[in-house]
């Protein structure tokens, strides 16, 4: 049984090292705003957010992780370039009545570099392996800026692109509208509607006469072409050591030229990689990796995992999240990229070695 004192000794062990790593160590306020953040994470997180309603301060939330409020914090007074790191409890409801504990903690490591940030994301994903050494742990990787090439290669209406786009964190709506957008066939509405026609319901009639519009559009908008559709499962699909997927990846830009640049950043990436000293000839890629956590990922993401009886667990996890950065920048952006390291979970793999 670990035990909370041991945990919190971890996070403070984990803690050092990236500090000794050149990391300025930065605190984040337990009770955030909720109005910002809700809108920042992905359906998995916003629904599992401790929301509070303080009468005088409004909606609060207890921190569902320390990503957001350090990139606040940088974007408001940082220097360039920094590295930041923390440790401490993070709060999320446990999914679907699961066990585990609603106040877990998280010890890491953040970047913020504009000059290389391909030599950034293997910084991170090193400095994060180096601590993981003595535990037998997969590591898996992807980059989920190759889905969104795809996606803004598409030959069809800007509005269906956007729809794509914002769906790309969950999976199943995202194949829903594949489907429905690359159908030769789509529903056409009722024309209009009656002058006298009654409100019912939250929308007023403008908002009802918009969405009718928006579903008129939808009839004459091109169809997704078949054989981009086929690329995108083949993406979505890709399971490969990561040489090999690049491999693939550039078979698949035969088809969908557009793809080319993100696929030249993985191999960067991997070249970078192996001057780290990681073995990037073992390294897992996958197409689909990543889609189901942060919503504000919008490049290289990466995850550590650890079996005990037949059940793997999340040590580590992280990512690219470039556009956080704008969003909270009001204008100003940075290339950012970082990583968390869950030191129960830790300490269990360790256990059991």
């Amino acid at each position: 049984m670990i035990t909370a004192a041991e945990v919190r000794q971890e996070a403070d062990r984990l803690l050092s090292e990236f500090m000794a790593a050149g990391a300025v160590r930065v605190e984040a306020e337990i009770l955030q705003p909720a109005e910002t953040f809700l809108d920042l994470y992905g359906e998995d997180i916003r629904g599992r957010a401790y929301v509070t309603h303080d009468p005088f301060r409004g909606e609060h939330l207890l921190r569902p992780d320390f990503t957001v409020p350090v990139v606040q914090a940088h974007m408001a007074e940082g220097q360039e370039p920094a590295r930041y790191t923390y440790a401490g409890a993070v709060f999320r409801a446990a999914e679907n009545g699961a066990s585990q504990a609603a106040e877990t903690w998280q010890a890491g490591y953040e970047v913020f570099d504009r000059n290389d940030p391909v030599a950034a994301d293997a910084e991170v994903f090193a400095r994060i392996s180096e601590l993981l050494t003595n535990v037998p742990v997969r590591a898996a990787t992807g980059d989920i800026g190759v889905l969104m090439a795809a996606v803004n290669a598409l030959d069809t209406s800007d509005k269906r692109r956007a729809a794509l786009m914002r769906h790309i964190w969950r999976p199943a709506k995202f194949m829903k509208l594949l489907k429905r957008f690359s159908s030769a066939t789509i529903e056409r509405p009722k024309a209009g509607m009656p002058a006298n026609y009654p409100a019912i319901g939250v929308r007023d009639v403008s908002e009802v006469m918009e969405r009718l519009k928006t579903l008129e559009e939808e009839v004459t908008a091109p169809s997704i072409k078949g054989e981009d559709v086929a690329v995108i499962d083949q993406i979505l699909a890709l399971k490969e050591k990561s040489p090999e997927a690049v491999s693939q990846l550039r078979v698949m830009a035969t088809n969908m030229p557009a793809l080319m640049p993100a696929i030249d950043l993985i191999e960067a990436r991997l070249d970078a990689l192996t001057n780290r000293g990681v073995k990037v000839d073992d390294l897992d890629f996958e197409g689909s990796y990543g889609r189901t956590s942060m919503e504000y990922y919008d490049g290289f993401v990466f995850g550590f995992y650890g079996v005990s009886d037949n059940v793997e667990t999340a040590i580590a996890t992280g990512g690219r999240y470039d556009a956080l950065t704008s969003i909270l920048g009001q204008g100003r952006s940075i290339p950012a990229v970082g990583g968390v390291i869950r030191p129960k979970a830790l300490l269990e793999l360790r256990g059991t070695v």
